[in-house]
């Protein structure tokens, strides 16, 4: 049977007395005289349980330990004090905020031997709950969903090639992610990656940040500036909502991406840059050229190689791998005490809509894990409620999933089972309305029609 091991951190040098030697018998023991070497020595190999022997009191050491208990909250600690420590109002702070338990001298050595083969059951427990998941490399586009492996794959195909990406998903559903990962899986990802929130800039000022402008093109321009996408050169630029882009602005881009050429405010002659350019937007493009609001042929240069982001409620199983991934990746902001997440508060994310998407499970969850009161995050730490959710959302998926596919439905019928123009129709690519029909079980026309002036994927 293979030994149990553990961490003794001896701090001052300490040899392990005769009665810590005795409870831990038939244990690896581990040993490290300071912080540093305790943190080597957890890198080389991850532990479960953690012995702290400290002589010295002192406030200085008490801070410093607090900070490497922070970076190793996911271990079981036992901390072995002399009585006069928990005078000390910052030394019971630490016990209390990072501890399992604690002993005082002289040892118990029963007591003790027993105190550590439960902090190690319950930390095995855990490390086999979680599927060792603290310690594997997380991936941008965290999930192991149909939705988002479907994603992955698609990803893959598209950032091979040159020509422009066009990303819709809901508000907050990862647009930016997905082009990072485009970026990241392409021939350029030794270049830049520059993202422009459309949105965000003042729109007196969007001509110059795209594009720069010659020194004296205004008042105040006294250099010369290169603009976003010049800045790019080598590699790609993000255009985040591009909905939001002024019309005037529309016919510039339009020219960059048919010319691959740019001029800055103010120059007469053109500049090549070589950049490839990724757009997003929660707007249906499609429906804002029907409206008057976004060009046309500016809307067909886009949208060669689509990619649709799901939603939150389409991958559920998704909810607790992205949770458990941002409780670790803001583990600095969390309350010491809070380990992990209650399993009604587990009940409670599957349970809930989550209309914000994945930006609205980022939030709840840094909050939750400041105001949590316990060593487990409840719902109402979440701001969710099990019953209230599982009530709410059941009504609201019905009647999504009811509308969905009558909108489906209809579309189909007025398009004479043509799917170009069904997907037209629903402001879809032709891929999505194929994954919509195998979700409802709707029977995909025999084969795929395409009618005279249809753009070309």
């Amino acid at each position: 049977m293979t030994k149990k091991s553990i961490l003794c951190i001896t701090i001052g040098n300490l040899a392990i007395p005769a009665t810590l030697s005795a409870a831990v018998q038939g244990w690896e023991v581990c040993s490290a005289a300071t912080l540093a070497e305790a943190r080597r020595q957890l890198k080389v190999r991850p532990l479960l349980v953690g012995v702290l022997l400290v002589e010295s009191h002192d406030d200085q050491l008490c801070a410093a330990m607090d900070g490497f208990l922070h970076e190793h909250w996911d271990m079981h600690w036992i901390a072995l004090l002399h009585p006069p420590a928990l005078e000390s109002a910052a030394w019971r702070r630490l016990v209390h905020d990072h501890c399992r338990d604690f002993h005082t001298w002289p040892l118990d050595v029963q007591r003790l031997r027993h105190t550590l083969g439960h902090a190690h059951g319950l930390a095995a427990l855990c490390r086999a709950a979680d599927g060792h998941s603290h310690i594997r490399a997380v991936p941008a586009l965290t999930g192991e969903s149909s939705a988002i492996a479907g994603l992955r794959r698609q990803i893959v195909k598209v950032a091979g090639a040159s020509a422009p990406v066009l990303i819709w998903g809901e508000s907050g559903s990862g647009k930016e992610l997905v082009a990072q990962a485009v970026h990241a899986h392409s021939p350029r990802r030794a270049g830049p990656f520059v993202p422009i929130n459309c949105g965000a800039i003042p729109a007196a000022l969007i001509q110059s940040e795209l594009f720069g402008y010659e020194r004296g093109a205004f008042t105040g321009a006294a250099r010369e500036k290169r603009g976003l996408i010049e800045a790019a050169q080598g590699g790609s630029i993000f255009l985040d909502e591009i909905g939001d882009l002024p019309m005037e602005l529309q016919a510039n881009l339009l020219r960059f991406l048919q010319e691959k050429t740019i001029y800055r405010l103010g120059s007469t002659h053109s500049i090549a840059v070589d950049v490839r350019v990724i757009a997003a937007s929660h707007v249906n493009l499609a429906q804002a050229v029907q409206r008057g609001a976004f060009r046309e042929d500016l809307y067909y240069r886009l949208n060669v190689l689509a990619l649709d982001v799901p939603p939150l409620r389409e991958r559920k199983e998704d909810l607790l791998p992205l949770a458990e991934h941002f409780f670790r990746t803001y583990s600095s902001e969390r309350a010491p005490r809070v380990k992990g997440f209650s399993g009604r508060a587990a009940q409670a994310i599957r349970d809930y809509d989550w209309p914000g998407n994945v930006r609205e499970l980022l939030n709840r969850v840094r909050r939750a894990m400041v105001m949590a009161e316990g060593r487990l995050i409840l719902p109402q730490d979440l701001g969710l409620s099990t019953d209230q959710a599982a009530r709410e959302s059941a009504p609201l998926d019905d009647a999504r999933i009811r509308a969905e596919r009558d909108a489906i439905d209809a579309s189909l019928q007025r398009a004479g089972r043509n799917i170009t123009l069904a997907a037209r129709d629903l402001g879809v690519s032709r891929m999505t309305l194929y994954r919509l029909l195998a979700k409802h079980g709707i029977p995909a026309p025999s084969r795929v029609c395409y009618t005279a002036g249809s753009p070309s994927k």
